[in-house]
């Protein structure tokens, strides 16, 4: 069965940091593209960062710009999303997911669900004192 593994999340404080990884099951990441989402309690899940494939272009929501990158390791095929300085808003599930494109400006368009296939189970990120 095809799908992605998230893994990294768990319990930080303010000003924390944690770093995500997404890899695939069943499949290699080459030549997918790949975004983080996230979704909290009661809210729409909302995009947060896109990388392309092989990694020459990165976009970042503005709500995480600057506090967190995303970046990936094809020789292991995971990619990842550092987030620095977290606050308790980024308090989510975070979710990777991927489709396939090598098009290096894939990600100038790719901030929606409907353009991503495959999607991991998610992984909870806490931001509390």
């Amino acid at each position: 069965q095809l799908q992605l593994v998230e893994s990294g999340g768990g319990l930080v404080q303010p000003g924390g940091s944690l770093r995500l990884a997404c890899a695939g099951s069943g499949f290699t990441l080459d030549y997918y593209y790949v975004g983080w989402f996230r979704q909290a309690p009661g809210k729409e899940r909302e995009w947060v960062s896109c990388i392309s494939y092989p990694g020459v272009k990165t976009k970042y929501a503005r709500t995480v710009k600057g506090r967190f990158t995303i970046s990936r390791d094809n020789a292991r095929d995971t990619v990842y999303l550092q987030m620095n300085s977290l606050k308790p808003d980024d308090t989510a599930v975070y979710y990777c997911a991927a489709d396939r494109s090598s098009f290096s400006d894939v990600c100038t368009d790719a901030v929606d669900k409907e353009r991503y296939h495959w999607w991991g189970q998610g992984t909870q990120v806490t931001v509390s004192s």
